[in-house]
């Protein structure tokens, strides 16, 4: 079992939203899978790890209580487990820690950075109440996609006015979060799914939203559309995942989870646990810089597959999400990584 020390005044309904991911499942879910393998101590000398209760931008404002913890962590000798929340997320240089978050850019993390997955409800419990099958292999590969891919100078402006005022804030301290360039992906994701509509060696079934979630405004019209998104994800067998304005695709792990197989562009992702997942085994990632064009980079892969590897890749990816990336199940994989750390 592995013994966690932290500030467990913060673990409370004042904080629920802010509180580190597995501290939440701990305490408030009371996850009995995960209580198993994890333990919150009272003494830091019993302890393994000590983590900061919340997300790091907001424990920091809390001075006191965030230096004790830090002081407790130097003395016993521990690691130190860091939650950084949001979008963008944020790099800190203490030593002995470990970070957790969504997003961020491979090249500039090191190998004590974690990347969570964006974790998601089960679509089969509630939405494809159909249940899971994998589709057969057909000649030319069937690509879906539903969502936000608006073009044109005016919503390029708008993303650019947004990021400019993203930059204001995070150099007035008024934000706490990791340096990002432009990137408008809504601009970009429409004008890559344009190219790929054009291109008649690829079936391709794409929604295009103005707007995340089509505007939907009431329950009635936010049911519909997520039917909608997930009818896509599961009669097609491929599905367009690119960043959204953190560098993270929560579709990627939308498409996992229904057992099909995505098309990742890569603008520079970690993928969650990347030292022990062969993630190439499991999904496309597509280079938009290589002088092979993205349709064809698609089609080459799409003819590389055996029937029985299409169908096994859907299996497989299905099995992942569940064993793997769901929310508990990836912090019993934490478990075995750090298990051994000891």
């Amino acid at each position: 079992m592995l013994k966690l020390y932290t500030n467990t005044n913060f673990l409370t309904e004042t904080y629920r939203r802010q509180v580190f991911p597995l501290l939440f499942d701990l305490v408030f879910k009371q996850h009995q899978k995960l209580l198993e393998k994890y333990s919150i101590v009272s003494n830091v000398n019993d302890a393994n790890i000590v983590v900061l209760p919340l997300d790091y931008a907001v424990f920091l404002k809390q001075r006191e209580p965030f230096l004790a913890l830090l002081k407790a962590a130097n003395t016993a000798k521990l690691p130190i487990w860091i939650y950084t929340a949001g979008d963008y997320g944020f790099t800190n240089f203490i030593p002995n820690s470990y970070t957790f978050r969504l997003g961020g850019f491979d090249s500039k993390m090191d190998k004590n950075t974690y990347v969570l997955p964006s974790f998601i409800n089960d679509p089969y419990a509630s939405v494809l109440t159909q249940g899971f099958t994998v589709l057969k292999k057909t000649n030319t590969p069937n690509i879906g996609f539903v969502g936000h891919a608006q073009s044109g100078v005016l919503k390029y402006l708008k993303d650019y006015t947004n990021h400019l005022k993203y930059q204001f804030k995070r150099k007035c301290n008024k934000i706490l979060a990791d340096k990002q360039w432009f990137y408008p992906s809504s601009v970009k994701r429409a004008n890559y799914l344009k190219r790929l509509a054009v291109n008649e060696d690829l079936e391709t079934n794409f929604i295009l939203r103005t707007k995340y979630r089509a505007g939907s405004q009431t329950i009635e019209t936010q049911l519909e559309t997520t039917q909608q998104f997930y009818d896509n994800l599961f009669n097609n067998a491929y599905t367009f995942c690119i960043r959204g304005v953190g560098n993270f695709s929560v579709r990627f792990y939308e498409t996992l989870a229904v057992g099909r197989i995505p098309i990742l562009l890569n603008t520079d992702c970690r993928l969650p646990l990347s030292n022990q997942i062969d993630w190439t085994k499991h999904c496309l990632i597509i280079d938009a810089s290589s002088h092979i064009t993205i349709a064809d980079q698609i089609l080459e892969y799409h003819n590389s597959l055996t029937a029985s590897a299409f169908e096994n890749i859907q299996r497989s990816n299905r099995n992942l999400w569940l064993n793997t990336l769901q929310r508990d199940a990836y912090f019993l994989e934490i478990y075995k990584q750090f298990k051994t750390k000891k």
